[in-house]
């Protein structure tokens, strides 16, 4: 029985159609010997049916048939694409019958009776071939379904994806390039890759040389790839492999198909590391290199410097009064200033020159190739002139000065940290001789540090040594002139200046914020002192305390302040926490949310100097202030001054209009005291009470004037 490795006979269905049941019998049970799958029709018109519904490999076919005879049957197989391989079983024998059975596409002609070794070898034959070609045919349709899938995965990739002959020429590329690049793949067909690499350079040829050689691993590189329309330039990973090397069935002389290659847009990861790059070497306020950027550059400009026997400058430039611009008008507008004066900078400096931001409102200038100091002077001078011009921002016309200090190599060192301090140490010197000046270091300022740079020095290690003191003035009851509280004032027992008062360091302290440590110091320490007398007789004693602007912009600032108090013990309703006007005049919702939940805890606050600023009045209703304090210089002339008496009059009636209580501070005569108790002034405090003291002093003169207050009440009683 037949049987070849490639099928088997029970793999093909076969159709018998004859008008004779004996005939198809007969041939039926001879092809079931040989194990085919058979099937039978009777007449015609069932072969057309079954031919209709079902699908056969091979139709044995008799031409005479009545009604509709075996030509009909084959044209309209024909009609109909019925792709059944025919073998004519007749007994027809002219030479037109077989002509035309051959015509209508039989694939055989056997004579009637047939024989039948002659029949199974022909229906063999016709079962090998057409099986054949069905598995030719699902073989083509798997091709013609991968090919399509491939296709479509390499037209849909997110990669350009391209096939390169062995001059580097394109043999094939995805659609790719056009949606992202904008070219036309017709147009790259035959052309060097290399046309469409925008950095093409010696690196870029070096690298398809040693691609298109033969390899066994993939080479990559990145490249920036030309835009058709030369829209932005994006940046593309380039990987090549060898297909004579991954793909055997590819000849290796193969000169179409040589290399494929894929590349991959790296243009978001590029910019995300070049923003990263960014954010570590420059100041993102200002866009100007930051503090790390400028020393790599100076240490660079150094060497150069050496080398060549040439000098370089660097330049120390402090912004004056920007400190009062930023408290005063607040963050937002000091950010603005800032980034104003550097776009200023920039326009007196050359491209080799490195401007950059130091930190807070300090920059330095690193001005490499300068022929004498001279010329470092010369552009000081018109950065000077430049920033002394007012800024207009927000409606504001803003003035701010600057100090500058020049270092020169190698004169005023041979080193970064040297040139850098000592251009510091040239910047202080102008500060301290008035401010808005030029100067050039020379080597007796570092001999004699400034005060100012000393004393910074100092308040550092004064912090850790604990060498502060609080000393604590008095405030009087205008009506009982009973104490009933104290405001802490901070001293510094300096070991070689003596004693301090806070107008001599205070503002040092500001500037390296230090103040920050010195304000926690004194919350602290006069919580917990005045807390002890609490526990002495002096239950209801008040405590005031006077905060710097910057404490109080802090984030934690209100979780510092609630801490504190807690830690103590303090009672809030006894504490009054003493601002100035400079912390309200940006109106920043910041700082009224932090005060108003300072003044929700119990918290009582003041407002310091009153009178003494220029900026409006409203946020004395924005504001949840409970105290006004008078400034001393309208109390000094009280009674010579009418002017003086006018604005203290004013005050006071518009603090009681607004329900709001007065302290009136620089007391120094009863006469000043009478006429302040008479307009209703609620507290009052000065030397007519004594000046500062230590707390102790404080309880004496507190319990005396209780013990006068007590017999006074007593005797009005009697």
């Amino acid at each position: 029985m037949a049987n070849t490795e490639l099928y088997k006979n029970s793999d093909a269905r076969i159709l018998l159609t004859d008008d004779d049941p004996r005939m198809l019998e007969s041939l039926k049970t001879l092809l079931e010997l040989y194990e085919f799958n058979v099937d039978t029709a009777l007449g015609g018109q069932e072969g057309i049916d079954k031919l209709s519904s079902q699908d056969y490999d091979v139709l044995l076919l008799d031409l005479k048939m009545p009604d509709i005879n075996g030509h009909d049957v084959m044209a309209f197989m024909a009609k109909h694409q019925i792709n059944t391989t025919t073998i004519v079983v007749s007994g027809e024998t002219s030479l037109s019958d077989i002509s035309k059975a051959l015509r209508h596409g039989a694939y055989d002609y056997l004579k009637k009776p047939y024989v039948p070794e002659e029949l199974t070898a022909t229906v063999s034959n016709a079962v090998r071939k057409k099986l054949l070609e069905k598995s030719h045919q699902n073989i083509q349709s798997k091709l013609n379904q991968s090919e399509k899938l491939h296709r479509f995965i390499v037209n849909n990739s997110p990669d350009i994806i391209f096939v390169l002959d062995s001059q580097g020429k394109v043999s094939f590329i995805n659609s790719q390039i056009e949606s992202i690049l904008g070219f036309s793949r017709k147009n790259l067909m035959g052309k060097p890759i290399t046309n469409i690499i925008d950095d093409n350079d010696e690196r870029v040829s070096f690298f398809f040389e040693r691609a298109l050689a033969p390899h066994k691993t993939p080479q990559s590189t990145e490249v920036t790839l030309k835009n058709f329309n030369n829209e932005h330039k994006r940046h593309f990973e380039i990987t090549i492999w060898s297909i004579s090397d991954t793909n055997e069935r590819i000849p290796s002389n193969s000169e179409h198909f040589h290399a494929y290659g894929t590349a991959r847009d790296i243009t978001e990861r590029k910019e995300a590391e070049a923003f990263i790059n960014f954010q570590a070497y420059h100041d993102l306020l200002t866009r100007l290199p930051n503090r790390s950027l400028f020393k790599d550059r100076l240490s660079t400009a150094i060497s150069q410097a050496e080398r060549n026997n040439s000098r370089l400058a660097v330049m120390f430039i402090d912004l004056d009064r920007f400190k009062v611009i930023n408290d005063s008008l607040g963050h937002t507008m000091g950010d603005r200033l800032l980034q104003a004066v550097s776009q200023r900078l920039q326009q007196h400096i050359r491209k080799s020159d490195t401007l950059s931001r130091f930190g807070g409102d300090e920059f330095t200038l690193l001005l490499p190739e300068i022929a004498d100091d001279q010329a470092a002077i010369q552009v000081a001078d018109k950065i000077l002139e430049s920033i002394k011009q007012p800024f207009i921002l927000g409606g504001h016309d803003i003035y701010v000065g600057a100090s500058i200090g020049i270092a020169t190599y190698p004169e005023a060192g041979t080193n970064m940290d040297a040139l850098i301090k000592n251009s510091d140490i040239a910047m202080y010197q102008v500060k301290n001789t008035g401010k808005d000046g030029v100067k050039t270091f020379n080597p007796e300022m570092s001999d004699n540090p400034t005060e100012r740079l000393m004393l910074e020095q100092d308040i550092r290690r004064a912090i850790e040594l604990n060498e502060f003191d609080l000393c604590y003035q008095p405030q009087v009851d205008t009506l009982t002139q009973t104490i009933c509280g104290v405001e802490a004032l901070i001293r510094w027992n300096h070991p070689s200046l003596g004693r301090l008062s806070p107008v001599e360091f205070i503002p040092i302290a500001e500037e390296s914020r230090l103040i920050i440590d010195i304000d926690k110091y004194t919350l602290r320490k006069a919580c917990r002192e005045i807390r002890h007398y609490h526990h002495q007789g002096m239950p209801n004693l008040r405590l005031a305390v006077n905060l710097s602007p910057i404490m109080i912009e802090r984030e934690d600032f209100v979780e510092t302040v609630l801490g504190i108090l807690k830690d103590e013990g303090f009672p809030t309703n006894l504490l009054e926490l003493e601002i100035t006007e400079n912390v309200l005049m940006g109106d920043r919702k910041d700082i009224i949310d932090k005060l108003l939940l300072l003044s929700s805890k119990g918290i009582n606050l003041a407002l310091d100097d009153f009178g003494t600023g220029y900026s409006s009045l409203s946020y004395l209703q924005k504001f949840p202030l409970k105290t006004l304090k008078i400034d001393r210089s309208f109390i000094h002339n009280i009674k010579s001054s009418e002017d003086e008496a006018c604005i203290v009059n004013a005050i006071i009636s518009m603090a009681q209009g607004l329900r709001m209580s007065i302290i009136a501070e620089g007391v120094e005569n009863k006469e000043q005291l009478d006429y302040l108790k008479a307009l209703g002034c609620d507290i009052v405090q000065g030397f007519f009470f004594g000046a500062a003291t230590s707390l102790e002093q404080v309880a004496t003169l507190f319990h005396q004037r209780q013990h006068l207050y007590t017999t006074q009440i007593a005797e009005l009683g009697a």
